[in-house]
Order: structure tokens, then C-alpha cells, then sequence
């Protein structure tokens, strides 16, 4: 019996026990490793289609082929078997399934309406009902623009709680005209809650009314013979007509609509998403789901709906630029799980169709330019293995470097690259033991990286394993690399070192492989490798710099027993700082609300244990 015939034993077997009615089903392989997630109205009649039909495409068959085992998870209804299977491909990233690997989450505006004196911030993450939040933006810079500009016009302070409560005069923020200056009473609660006002407003869409009314201040100013004044407001109104032309307002624009189109090209295929919010265009976003090439561009969008919006809020309408199955099905499920109306429409008049037109025109030059991207890499990778005589093109390369300030904050650094360029994704940063005697020698610090990574691997049986790596260092680095993954077994797992030359100048780098020192004339070659050397080592640079950061910025009350971040900032916000913490009395520190005598005692004892005892203080 073939493989594929035991497959369909094997499923036939477990469809006694599967119940009759919505659900998922998991497909396992020998190794116990998810390779295929899938929904079913009826699961005994879904798994029956596996085994009784005998012209299924290859690449299922290939997949039943791969079957041990087959788990299922019976559901109330279908929508709620759609949102469990787009967990579930997210979470297992199965080899069968069309996937999101690109997959993030996107910054929010938030204005903290919980506060007396709202802030304007950027936000990630779980929204509260507190607050007012604005978004999705394609990315961190769109949001960064846009809060800058809306600093210009509507004077809403950026700065963190602490900082607010504890400034005694205003800040530069308050020369230049970009904060109102609350912190200290530069403008009082009513007129600033009118600019907080005008800010919702204007991200509501209702950019003229506010565009009108600071015409008529201004106007009322410049009367007034106030041509200071007028002056600011005319530098706002600019601010804000300029918001308006790079955000694209314009009344054709989609109201609150996410449009999501398709482009397919050589087996690939890129998904292009733009975010309306209030008729302004938010930006957008390119994705490059992994598919079979068979796969269709509808199958592919249909799956991208499901795990795209399975960690983040649809707006009341997604626009798509191809029919796809089951869109009542979508909308039931993501309305049972977000609590609001969801309409999935294909555009139908002309000006729909023409932003429709200029979305698939940005979707295929994102595609091409990530299909030429590839094609380099490949090359990359076939010059590797031509210039190193390795027998073999790179599959999956990891590269490694430390950086440490005299042993302090030592980080060790791991990249990742593979045909679609670096993959952030597999970065990974290993904080070195700061308790151990060795520091600051490079060697042992690679030698535990290395430890830790490839333990690791050999312990759980990773798949997708490098079968190179790149270690940013000389001979000695090579000889230490190797020796540990010999130790760990890892005989066939091949290593390349590479080095600056002697004077340390780029383009005179020595490598080192098995031993031996080779030098390469390849400049094309070269160029990539020291793109994969720098690129390491600005990662570990950075891992290294926010581990320093962190230690700088570390409290001594974070040495106080029983003092946690609730505690700490009631401290920070009465004393304004840790030196008058230090500083202060214990009845000072007895009179905060939310630190009980016990720990203004503790409190008040670290910062004077070589000071007057606590009797003195009490007499």
C-alpha cells in the first residue's frame, strides 16, 4: 500500500468518531507538525472528500500522502469554525495552507480622553473604552507625520504623565508653536479641551468646518490689530491644508473602508491594502502571501481576509477587487467577533473603479519589484555557492556578531536571509549572562550564543534549519563556531567567517572556511556578504544600545522590596524625581495615598541606611 492510500485509510478510520456538523479539522505528519488547517460545514462530509474522490490535484495529494494524524474541533456554527481556523493557520503556519507571513500590527493615533489635559500619542495594541483612537496607519512614520502636523495645528501636548506634572516652565515645544503649553497653565482646561475638540473633528473628516473657523480667528485677529496671533493661526491653517494634500482628501475617496486588491504574476502574488478613514487616505500596505501556484487570486484573497482581520478591527466596509466564495459567511463571522456591521463589496461606479484601477497599479509594481528582489537574492545565493565550492545553493543563511561596551550590556545578534531577502521575523537577540567571569571575551560569548541557538535545534528537531551560517569575525571565531557545532553533532552544518583585512578597510575582507583563508574578486559577491555582515551587526548594535538604554534608565526604586510600577510612579509623580525621593521625610512619604507606613518605612530606610537612624527621624 502507497502512502497515499494509507492517507485515505487512515482518514476513513477517524471519520467514525468525527461528529456531524460545523467544526476544523488539523492534518499532522510523522513528526506530529500541523501541515494543514481547513473549515467545514459538515466535517464527516469534508474529510470524506479526501478519500473517496479520486481526481484530486497533486499537491493534495501530495499532503494526504504526508498524513499520521488528523485532530478536529467541532463548532456551534460555520463563522465561528472560520475564526478558529484563521487562528489556528496563524498560529501553526501549516505547509499546506495559503499564509500571511508578513503579517503585523498597524499604529493607531490615541488621544488619552481620560486625561484632564488629553495627550496625542501613537499607540499599538489592545484599545481601551477610555480613549479616542484613529487608524489603522500603514506604518510607524505615517503616524509620526501625521502627529507632527497635527501638533502644528491644534497644539495638543506629546509629552508622558510624568513629565506633564512635574515641569515648572514651558517647554521648547511652546516656542516653537507646536504644545499649547497646559503643563503650566498656558491655556486653561476649557480652551484646551476646544483644540482637543477640533482635533477629533478633524479626524472625523470635517476638515473644512475647522479650516472655516480658523479663517474667521484669524480674520478676527488681524482686526484687531493681534498680528501675532494672526500669524499663528495662518501658520495652522498651512499645516493643516497640507495634511489635507498628502493624506489625499478628496470626496471620492472611500468614507471609513479598507480597500484590499490582488495582483498575480509569475506564480506570486501581492496583495495591496489602503486604509480610508473619513475620506483620508491613511496609506498603504503591500503583502506577499506564500500560495501554491495554483492557488487562484480569489482563493488567495479569501484567505487573506480571514487572518488578516483575525487580530485587527474592520472598518464598516472592505472593498475587494475580485468575487470571491462565502463573503456572507466573512461578514457573519466578523460581526460576531467584533460587534459591528461589516459590508464586503466589489466597487461598482466609476469613481470606485478608477481607485480600484490605481490600487492594482501600486500592487503590480510592488509585485515586480519583489519578484526582481528575488531574483537577485537566487543569484546571491548561487554565488555563494560557486565561490566557496559549497555543492549547494543556501536554502536558509543565519549570521551572528556581539557587541558589548567593555562587557557591559553584551548582547549576541542572529540574522536571517533566505530568496525573499532578510527575515525579520527570525531575528533574535541573546542577552549574555552579565554574572559570568569571561566578559568581555568574544569567543565565549559566541560559543554561548551558539550554545543556546543550536541546543536548541538539536533538541526539538527544528525544520527549517540554516544550512549555513556567517560568523562576523576572523579565524579564531571560525575554530570556536566549529568547534561547538561539532560537539553538538552538527558536523555538515557549514561555516564562513568573515573578517576586515589587515588595515580594516571594506573590500579587503578575508574569509575563512574549513580552515582556510580565501579572498574573493567578485565584487557583486562581496558587496552581498558585507551587506549581510553590516546588517548583523547594526542589529546587535541597536539590541545592545536598548539593553544600555534600559540600564540607564533602571530606578533605584527598583531595588525597593514591595515597590512594583503602580508604586513607583505614585513616588514619581508626588516627588517629581528620584533625588527627592532620597531626600524627603519619612512623613513626607507617609502622606502619599497608596504607600501604607510598612513601606514608607522601607522606602525610607534604603535612601538612609547611612544616615540618621529612623529612631532620630521619628523623635
Amino acid at each position: 500500500m502507497n502512502d497515499l492510500d494509507q492517507g485515505k485509510k487512515l482518514i476513513k478510520n477517524i471519520i467514525q468518531f468525527v461528529p456531524k456538523g460545523p467544526g476544523i479539522y488539523k492534518m499532522l505528519n510523522k513528526n506530529n507538525v500541523v501541515i494543514y488547517v481547513g473549515k467545514a460545514k459538515n466535517l464527516i462530509d469534508r474529510l470524506k472528500s479526501y478519500s473517496v474522490n479520486s481526481f484530486l490535484p497533486i499537491r493534495t495529494e501530495r499532503m494526504i500522502s504526508s498524513i499520521n494524524n488528523i485532530e478536529y474541533i467541532a463548532t456551534q456554527n460555520e463563522a465561528e469554525a472560520l475564526l478558529l481556523e484563521a487562528n489556528l493557520i496563524k498560529k501553526n503556519q501549516p505547509q499546506y495552507n495559503i499564509l500571511l507571513k508578513d503579517d503585523k500590527s498597524f499604529p493607531y493615533i490615541q488621544i488619552t480622553k481620560s486625561n484632564n489635559f488629553p495627550q496625542l500619542t501613537k499607540f499599538r495594541g489592545k484599545q481601551n473604552d477610555r480613549d479616542i483612537f484613529f487608524g489603522p496607519f500603514a506604518s510607524i512614520g505615517s503616524a509620526n507625520w501625521t502627529i507632527k502636523t497635527l501638533q502644528k495645528v491644534f497644539l495638543l501636548r506629546v509629552c508622558d504623565d510624568i513629565v506633564f506634572k512635574n515641569r515648572k516652565r514651558p517647554c521648547i515645544l511652546y516656542q516653537i508653536k507646536r504644545c499649547s503649553a497646559p503643563c503650566t497653565g498656558e491655556i486653561n482646561q476649557i480652551n484646551y479641551n476646544k483644540l482637543v475638540t477640533d482635533s477629533e473633528n478633524f479626524l472625523n473628516g470635517k476638515s473644512i468646518d475647522i479650516q472655516k473657523k480658523l479663517s474667521k480667528e484669524m480674520e478676527k485677529e488681524s482686526e484687531n490689530l493681534n498680528y501675532e496671533k494672526a500669524a499663528g493661526i495662518r501658520d495652522r491653517i498651512k499645516a493643516l491644508s497640507q495634511i489635507q494634500s498628502l493624506q489625499q482628501i478628496n470626496k471620492n475617496n472611500f468614507n471609513n473602508a479598507d480597500l484590499i486588491v490582488a495582483f498575480k504574476k509569475n506564480n506570486a502574488t501581492c496583495i495591496e491594502v489602503f486604509f480610508y478613514r473619513s475620506k483620508q487616505n491613511w496609506g498603504n500596505q503591500a503583502f506577499f502571501p506564500k500560495h501554491h501556484p495554483e492557488d487562484l487570486i480569489e482563493d488567495i484573497i479569501y484567505s487573506f481576509l480571514i487572518q488578516f482581520y483575525e487580530n485587527k478591527i474592520p472598518p464598516e466596509e472592505i472593498i475587494i477587487n475580485k468575487k470571491i466564495k462565502d463573503i456572507s459567511l466573512i461578514e457573519s463571522a466578523l460581526e460576531k467577533k467584533y460587534k459591528k456591521k461589516i459590508n464586503i463589496k466589489i466597487p461598482k461606479n466609476h469613481e470606485e473603479n478608477s481607485i480600484i484601477k490605481m490600487a492594482i497599479q501600486n500592487a503590480k509594481l510592488a509585485l515586480e519589484k519583489k519578484l526582481l528582489e528575488n531574483d537577485n537574492n537566487s543569484h546571491f545565493l548561487s554565488l555563494i555557492n560557486k565561490e566557496f565550492k559549497l555543492g549547494f545553493n543556501p536554502n536558509l543563511i543565519e549570521v551572528y556578531d556581539n557587541s558589548h561596551m567593555q562587557g557591559k550590556n553584551a548582547v549576541g545578534a542572529l540574522i536571517a536571509f533566505n530568496k525573499n531577502g532578510f527575515i525579520k521575523k527570525r531575528y533574535r537577540k541573546f542577552n549574555i549572562n552579565k554574572n559570568i567571569d569571561y566578559l568581555p571575551d568574544d569567543y565565549k560569548m559566541l560559543e554561548e550564543v551558539l550554545l543556546r541557538r543550536f541546543s536548541k535545534i538539536k533538541l526539538e528537531n527544528e525544520e527549517n534549519n540554516p544550512d549555513l551560517i556567517v560568523i562576523d569575525g576572523g579565524k579564531g571565531h571560525y575554530n570556536t563556531a566549529r568547534k561547538i557545532l561539532n560537539n553538538l553533532g552538527l558536523f555538515n552544518l557549514t561555516i564562513i567567517a568573515i573578517a576586515k583585512g589587515e588595515k580594516r578597510n571594506q573590500g579587503n575582507e578575508n574569509f575563512y572556511l574549513n580552515n582556510e583563508k580565501i579572498k574573493i574578486k567578485n565584487n557583486v559577491l562581496l558587496f552581498f556578504l558585507q551587506r549581510l555582515r553590516d546588517e548583523v551587526h547594526r542589529f546587535a548594535i541597536f539590541s545592545h544600545r536598548k539593553n544600555r538604554k534600559l540600564s540607564f534608565t533602571k530606578s533605584a526604586l527598583d531595588d525597593v522590596e514591595g515597590i512594583g510600577k503602580k508604586r513607583k510612579k505614585l513616588l514619581l509623580n508626588h516627588f517629581g524625581s528620584i533625588k527627592m525621593i532620597e531626600n524627603a521625610s519619612l512623613q513626607d512619604i507617609k502622606k502619599i495615598d497608596g504607600i501604607n507606613d510598612n513601606t514608607a518605612i522601607k522606602i525610607y530606610n534604603f535612601f538612609n541606611q547611612n544616615k540618621h537612624s529612623l529612631k532620630n527621624e521619628n523623635s
